[in-house]
């Protein structure tokens, strides 16, 4: 058996006390940003560019808006210079600190030249094989780092077998993480220009140690010559910045990424009917329909659109203690990435509002 399926129990049990940290400090404390690559590792090179240096100018400009427009927000940068910075170590900066989001910036490339835009990436099981395939290429960078078979348990980023693993750290940060995804697409189509390429799931390490709602932007693609000269550009760097300041700000003192975990706290009482705890079963780019061959194994899955994706559920439990029994049920029957979401009136709401409806 590799090492890094008997490490899991442990890696789960810091992924799941920090998670349940993060997501109870309400709105944004510290945020985290990190510059993709440096030292001698150069990311994706263009025609010009070397993906590092486009990484750095976007994550320094980022921070300072940040640090001038909402000062009491505590900016942290993994890197602030041309240094190298171990994955593990990244995630660890993020951690230490008790960050309450990490965003972690990117340059895309790809042997087809015509391919242009920005796409945000959040921790999950890959669902294509291009994305697998930018998960690889960003996760190559461990093999620059000395001893890397040990740091990260066997793990190898050319394996398509190890990315099995990440599949048990959707959980509790998808939701919030994917939100905010959706945010920075939004500003980076409307504010920018950018090609919208979508949110999207990939085993990312980077992301995978993170117990924090975690994003990976790939701001565009420096293999394409003309996006490349607008990555490289003054303006294209500072319009880029803005566009992720802009989602950040957005949802920096809203309850996305405050709300608790469902299930977190004693059962409470059912509130008239009028809130319904399901459980969520996937997250799709696309609709594949309530009858895709996915979902035979389960009854009445229904489907809702949030955060610009397709969401699927099963159940339509009138109270947390019920809703817990069906999640059980739901992974035992093999989806373990399954979790409860609350409904009110068939909207979907945050466990913060569902707990003022239960108080009354």
């Amino acid at each position: 058996m590799p090492r890094f399926i008997w490490c899991l129990p442990f890696f789960l049990f810091i992924y799941l006390s920090g998670s349940i940290y993060a997501q109870r400090t309400g709105t944004i404390r510290t945020v985290v940003i990190d510059a993709g690559h440096g030292g001698h590792d150069p990311g994706a090179l263009g025609y010009k560019a070397r993906e590092k240096n486009i990484n750095l100018a976007i994550a320094l400009k980022l921070g300072k808006l940040i640090r001038t427009s909402m000062p009491e927000v505590r900016v942290i940068f993994t890197r602030d210079k041309d240094t190298f910075v171990e994955l593990f170590r990244r995630a660890a900066i993020a951690n230490e600190s008790k960050a309450d989001l990490f965003i972690s910036i990117h340059c895309n490339a790809n042997k087809n030249h015509t391919l242009r835009g920005a796409e945000t990436y959040v921790m999950g099981l890959h669902r294509s094989q291009a994305n697998l395939n930018i998960a690889k290429l960003e996760n190559a960078s461990i093999l620059l780092e000395s001893d890397y078979q040990s740091t990260y348990h066997g793990f190898d980023p050319n394996s398509d077998e190890s990315y099995i693993i990440f599949s048990m750290n959707q959980n509790l940060n998808l939701d919030k993480s994917t939100d905010f995804a959706a945010e920075i697409q939004e500003q980076m189509v409307e504010r920018v220009g950018m090609n919208n390429r979508g949110v999207r799931q990939a085993g990312f390490l980077v992301l995978y140690k993170t117990t924090m709602p975690s994003v990976l932007v790939e701001t565009g693609y420096i293999s394409n010559q003309e996006e490349e000269k607008f990555l490289m550009s003054e303006k294209g760097q500072d319009f880029i910045a803005a566009a992720i300041y802009r989602a950040f700000k957005g949802i920096a003192g809203s309850d996305i990424l405050a709300e608790k975990p469902a299930g977190f706290g004693p059962p409470a009482a059912k509130p008239s009917g009028e809130v319904s705890y399901r459980v969520q079963i996937a997250a799709e780019t696309r609709d594949i329909g309530t009858d895709a061959p996915k979902f035979s194994r389960f009854p009445e899955v229904k489907m809702y659109l949030h955060g610009g994706m397709y969401k699927y559920t099963v159940g339509d439990e009138t109270d947390l203690t019920s809703g817990l029994h069906l999640l059980a049920e739901v992974k035992a029957k093999g989806i373990k990435d399954a979790f409860i979401v609350i409904f009110r009136n068939g909207e979907r709401i945050t466990q913060s509002e569902a707990d003022k409806l239960i108080r009354k």
